[in-house]
């Protein structure tokens, strides 16, 4: 009779209806947009603060740079002393004081000084330096007899063409939409692996420590028991990953419904506005929905589909082993810790070297390795990988994968049986030769 039908079921159950695995299931994703909403709120709060900054310019030179906003208003002080000003702004409660002293364009730059109760945020400082250097640059080219109207009739902006030798277009756009797919993917594949791993770890060690599994293993194989837990676990993360999605989806429309909390209201939100409404915002959108459009998104489904399961079946197996090798998982340091080597080398060289390089020697050697290629091939292929050398790279990862059950199996064998002794990786050995 084949138990593994069985073995999947019971285990896909047992996980399912476990309390903490309801609990984390429905609390993992409240708590998520919680936190999401709370960012979202502490920002628009920060966001909608006045501030009131008092200008001393005794130069004369920022007399048209600081122009008031809604929220950040330029209070000029003039015909008094710093000390004075100093004492008005701190009476007034303004964020801070900016003083420029009367000194020559040339030297004036190095002299200028920002005051406050407290430290400043970064980016207003930056931002005042920025409006700053602009009049102060566009005075000094005055007084050397520059025409500015020139300066600014000759700027010139590029935007380069992108196209391969098949005459298809690409842009910047483009790269940036691949970057988003890839990485996600192989994030999605990285952190599907942790958590979900270390679930199947300690399931075997769990029925290992309490004794059931001498009476499972009784009546079914060892590779057949191995096997049912990985597709078990793996069905039940995938159910979980499901409600995840859907769950976050729900708080976040009910959350911004009921509070009327807009979770892209952020400072960058705010610049990625102003830098498509100076750029044209309708080419931008058509750039992006044409660039989408190009994606081969039916070879990216179906690579992820695959590698994404390979991978995870590769690394399930090992953590099988592992729980089946150890009594406690204070024990399953020593193991765990080359495996999570492999998903970091795999995760470095394809978020470092095949978003920069796609095509390079590393990236392309790295894909055919059957540890690092389900994150580095799925990080690639939206770069353009040719069909076969992601069926070559899929052919080496289920190769590797079967001998890897293959020997994670004779692991489990003798492992699971085996109590009160810290295995080291000379006695794995020899349980792979029983």
């Amino acid at each position: 009779m084949n138990h593994l039908p069985l073995i999947i079921k019971r285990e896909y159950l047992a996980k399912v209806k476990n309390k903490s695995f309801i609990l984390m299931t429905f609390l993992s994703p409240l708590i998520l947009v919680g936190l999401l909403s709370l960012v979202a709120y502490l920002t628009s709060v920060n966001n909608e603060k006045v501030r009131t900054i008092a200008v001393l310019d005794e130069s004369g030179f920022l007399s048209e740079t600081l122009v008031s906003t809604d929220q950040m208003i330029y209070e000029n002080l003039s015909d008094i002393s710093l000390e004075a000003a100093k004492k008005l702004s701190n009476k007034n409660n303004s964020y801070g004081l900016l003083h420029v002293p009367d000194l020559a364009i040339e030297d004036v730059s190095s002299q200028i000084k920002f005051y406050s109760e407290e430290s400043p945020s970064l980016s207003l400082i930056s931002n005042l330096e920025s409006k700053i250097e602009k009049r102060l640059g566009e005075l000094k080219l005055k007084k050397l007899g520059v025409d500015l109207s020139k300066i600014k009739a000759a700027k010139t902006y590029i935007d380069i063409n992108q196209e391969n030798f098949e005459g298809e277009k690409t842009s910047k756009t483009g790269s940036f939409l691949k970057l988003i797919f890839g990485g996600a993917a192989g994030y999605l594949l990285f952190m599907f692996i942790i958590i979900y791993g270390n679930l199947i770890m300690r399931s075997v060690i769990e029925e290992k420590t309490s004794r059931i599994i001498e009476v499972i293993i009784s009546s079914v194989k060892p590779i057949k028991l191995m096997l049912g837990k990985i597709f078990g676990t793996s069905l039940a993360g995938i159910t979980q990953f499901a409600i995840w999605i859907i769950l976050i989806a729900v708080f976040s429309v009910a959350i911004s419904f009921i509070f009327g909390i807009d979770f892209s209201a952020t400072p960058q939100q705010e610049m990625m506005a102003n830098a498509v409404s100076e750029n044209s915002a309708n080419s931008e959108i058509q750039v992006i929905i044409s660039e989408f459009n190009s994606l081969p998104l039916l070879n990216l489904v179906i690579a992820f589909v695959l590698f994404f399961t390979g991978g995870y079946l590769l690394y399930s197996s090992l953590y099988a082993a592992i729980g089946a090798a150890v009594d406690n998982e204070t024990d399953t340091q020593q193991f765990v810790m080359p495996i999570v080597m492999l998903l970091v080398v795999g995760f470095y060289v394809g978020f470092f070297t095949s978003l920069e390089d796609p095509h390079g020697t590393i990236s392309t050697v790295f894909s055919y390795i059957p540890f690092t290629s389900p994150i580095v091939m799925l990080i690639r292929i939206p770069f353009g990988v040719p069909i076969w050398e992601q069926v070559l790279s899929l052919a080496i990862l289920i190769f590797t994968f079967v001998i890897t059950v293959w020997i994670a199996a004779k692991i489990y064998r003798v492992g699971i049986l085996m109590y009160g002794k810290k295995p080291s990786y000379k006695e794995l050995i020899k349980w792979m030769k029983y």
